[in-house]
């Protein structure tokens, strides 16, 4: 548990200093380990060596981090792939707040939150009694900007430190991460019939692929309405499980993600790698 500890601070750490070129003796300086010890354990936990984790923040274009041979991304979604690659499809079950509750704004409710591990970094976990209803990371290394966006999404809730509370969580997002799920993870999304359609369809997105917000749009309703569904896709409250960072500009420019352009082509190199 130690190990997997720091690697999730080494993910983290490299991604808030994305800009800096960081030295494999500096890293390993950081984290009380000889250089050769720390990659060799680094790599045989996470996949890849720490200078590949850095040359994927550096990458534009999501065809640069995709296997080759991967289907091509619209043919991907539309295909509706089964199997691993769908984990995140069948995997969890949707409970909606009801047209009340959101305009409740999270009133009468009570969101047990803290900071869990996971292999792609620390993560800010909140869930109701209904389910999880959040899922963030650190921005720029700064976890006060996660809790705060929490608690602006429901703003009249009651908010519990309860690292315990969310700790299961965790080891399913863990589980879900290795390909080895552990159960159905319960999902208590806010959010307007539109988003909840959206955050759908981005479950259907196979693990290492990515698609495009008109093909999303397109699947939804019209390709006209990318806009529309930009705005949903920014808004999800769950990362990583409703997989948002698997969504790319039509040019395949990875950017304009919540938690950095960094953090999202991490994602989608280790899972293109994995």
């Amino acid at each position: 548990m130690a190990l997997f500890n720091k690697v999730a601070d080494i993910i983290d750490f490299m991604i808030a200093h994305h800009d800096e070129d960081i030295s494999l003796d500096v890293l390993a300086a950081k984290f009380s380990e000889s250089p050769t010890f720390f990659q060799k354990q680094f790599h045989d936990y996470v996949g890849v060596t720490p200078k590949n984790l850095q040359r994927f923040m550096k990458f534009s274009k999501a065809r640069e981090l995709l296997l080759e041979g991967f289907p091509t991304l619209e043919a991907a979604y539309r295909a509706g792939l089964s199997g691993n690659a769908r984990l995140h499809d069948t995997c969890v079950t949707i409970e909606a707040a009801t047209p009340g509750e959101l305009k409740a704004k999270g009133q009468g409710v009570n969101v047990h939150y803290g900071w869990q591990e996971t292999p792609f970094g620390n993560v800010l976990i909140g869930a109701t009694e209904k389910g999880l209803c959040w899922l963030s990371f650190e921005y720029e290394g700064d976890r006060d900007i996660s809790l705060q966006t929490l608690q602006k999404r429901l703003p009249k809730a009651d908010f519990i430190l309860s690292p315990e509370k969310t700790s299961n969580y965790a080891a399913q997002i863990n589980h879900l991460w290795n390909g080895t799920p552990q159960g159905k993870i319960r999902l208590n999304l806010f959010g307007t019939n539109f988003q909840l359609q959206v955050w759908q369809a981005l479950l259907k997105i196979p693990r290492g692929g990515s698609v495009s917000y008109g093909t999303i749009a397109e699947n939804i309703c019209t390709k006209k309405a990318s806009r529309a569904v930009g705005s949903a896709v920014g808004a999800n409250p769950i990362s990583y499980i409703i997989p948002c960072h698997r969504v790319i500009q039509q040019s395949g420019i990875i950017e304009n993600y919540a938690w950095g352009s960094p953090r999202k082509k991490v994602l989608l190199g280790l899972e293109a790698r994995s």
